[in-house]
C-alpha cells in the first residue's frame, strides 16, 4: 500500500474540486457534477462556492441552470440540508436520504401545529393552487385564507417529491423561495424509479469520487447514514474500493480504484494556491474527520457546535484563516489568519478579499485584517455566518 502525505492528498482533492487554477472551468453543470452537489442552505453560498471554481462564473449563470435550462434543482438530502444537485444526481439523493428526512420532517409539522389530517387536506389543495405556477408559501396562504402553517406544509411536501424550490423572491440571497410543483418542474424525473439501498450504494459511490480519499465516518457524516448503512453500502462496491494510506493519520482511508494513478503522480506545485470559501463549501463540508486541513487547535474558529463551516481561506488545501464581509456604504472583507504567513501569499490573500468581495457587494472593497475573534463554540446559532462581524479587535487596512 502506498503512503501520501497531507500535502498530495490536498492537492489531489483540490484538483477534484476545481480549486486549482489548472482545474478551473466555466461548466459549471461539470462542477456540480464532480463535487457532487453544492451546499445550498446558505443563499448566497452555492454562488461563491462557483466563483470560487469557475474561471468567469457570473451569478446568472447558475439560475440559468437552476430556473430556465433547468439541468440543475434544488433539494433537501444529506445530512438534512439543501443541496444543489444535478438532475442525474436528484432521484439517487431524494431515494437515498427520503426515509431518514420523513423522520424529521413529521416532527416538525407537530411542532408547527400541523395535524396529519390538516396537512393532507391542505397539500391537496395546493397541488390544485400551483398548477402552471410558482408561489412563495405566503401568497399560498392568502390563496388558502388559512390560519395554518403554510412554510411548514410547503417544505413537506418538497420532502415527499410534490413540490420543488424555485427561484428566490427578489435575488440571489434572498431567503424566501417560490415553489412549484415537481412534476411541472422536472418532467422527465421519475423519483420512484430507484430503492433505497441502490439509491444509497450510489451515492457512497459517488461520494467517494467526489471526496476520497476519505474515512467510513465522513461518509456517514455527509450524507446522514448510520454506520451499518454505510457498511453495507461501501460492501456493495467493495471491488472497487482501495485503502489509501495517509501520513499521520491513525484509520483507514478509502478511495476508488481510478485515483491510485492520479494521487500517486501528485506533484508538488511550483506556485502557492490560495481560496476563499464560502460558509458551508463542499470542500470543507465533505468531511467529519478534518486533520487533513485543519489543525486541532484551530477546530473552533472554523466549525460552530453543530458542525458548520465558516468562510474560511485557504493556502494549498488547508485551513489558514477566516474572513467575513460587512456591506455597508464603503464594503470592507475582513481577514483572520491564524499564522504568520509569508508576504507573497498575503498579497494573494488580499487579492482574492478584494475579487470575492467585489463580487458580493457589486463594487471595490477595503481588506483589513483582524487580530482575534470570538469562537464559534461560544457563539449563538447562526454565528458561523458572520465570523468577524462583532470581533472587538483593532484592523489594519491591507493594500
Amino acid at each position: 500500500m502506498n503512503k501520501y502525505s497531507f500535502e498530495s492528498v490536498n492537492q489531489f482533492l483540490l484538483d477534484k474540486q476545481h480549486l486549482n487554477e489548472d482545474f478551473k472551468t466555466d461548466d459549471i453543470i461539470q462542477i456540480v457534477k464532480d463535487i457532487c452537489a453544492l451546499h445550498a442552505t446558505g443563499t448566497a453560498t452555492p454562488y461563491i462556492s462557483l466563483f470560487a471554481r469557475a474561471k468567469n462564473f457570473r451569478r446568472e449563470h447558475l439560475d440559468e441552470e437552476l430556473y430556465l435550462k433547468k439541468q440543475l434543482g434544488k433539494i433537501r438530502c444529506m445530512r438534512g440540508t439543501i443541496h444543489i444537485l444535478t438532475k442525474e444526481m436528484i432521484p439517487i439523493a431524494y431515494a437515498a436520504t427520503r426515509r431518514m428526512l420523513q423522520k424529521g420532517s413529521n416532527s416538525f409539522l407537530e411542532f408547527r401545529g400541523v395535524s396529519t389530517r390538516e396537512y393532507e387536506a391542505v397539500s391537496g389543495k395546493i397541488l390544485e393552487i400551483l398548477k402552471d405556477r410558482e408561489m412563495t408559501a405566503s401568497e399560498i396562504k392568502g390563496v388558502l385564507k388559512t390560519e395554518l402553517n403554510v412554510s411548514a406544509i410547503v417544505e413537506q411536501m418538497c420532502d415527499q417529491g410534490l413540490l420543488i424550490r424555485s427561484r428566490p423572491r427578489k435575488g440571489w440571497r434572498d431567503r424566501v423561495h417560490k415553489f412549484c410543483l415537481f412534476h411541472d418542474y422536472f418532467p422527465d424525473i421519475d423519483l420512484t424509479l430507484i430503492g433505497e439501498s441502490e439509491a444509497r450504494t450510489l451515492l457512497v459511490q459517488r461520494y467517494l469520487k467526489s471526496f476520497g480519499p476519505t474515512t467510513e465516518n465522513d461518509i456517514a457524516w455527509w450524507i446522514g447514514l448510520t454506520k451499518t448503512e454505510t457498511r453495507e453500502a461501501l460492501n456493495n462496491i467493495e471491488e472497487q474500493i482501495v485503502e489509501v494510506d495517509v501520513s499521520d493519520t491513525q484509520g483507514s482511508f478509502l478511495g476508488l480504484r481510478p485515483d491510485e494513478q492520479p494521487l500517486r503522480n501528485m506533484k508538488t506545485p511550483e506556485r502557492h494556491t490560495v481560496n476563499l470559501l464560502p460558509i458551508l463549501d463542499p470542500y470543507l463540508m465533505g468531511y467529519k474527520d478534518r486533520e487533513r486541513y485543519l489543525s486541532q487547535r484551530y477546530q473552533e474558529l472554523v466549525f460552530d457546535r453543530s458542525g458548520n463551516a465558516t468562510t474560511t481561506i485557504l493556502l494549498d488545501g488547508r485551513i489558514v484563516g477566516v474572513w467575513d464581509i460587512l456591506e455597508d456604504k464603503k464594503p470592507l472583507v475582513k481577514l483572520l489568519l491564524f499564522d504568520k504567513i509569508e508576504q507573497s501569499v498575503m498579497k494573494q490573500v488580499i487579492y482574492e478579499a478584494r475579487r470575492i468581495g467585489k463580487f458580493i457587494a457589486d463594487k471595490e472593497v477595503q481588506v483589513r485584517e483582524c487580530e482575534s475573534m470570538i469562537p464559534l463554540t461560544r457563539r449563538t446559532a447562526g454565528g458561523f455566518m458572520t465570523p468577524l462581524r462583532d470581533s472587538q479587535s483593532s484592523t489594519r487596512t491591507l493594500t
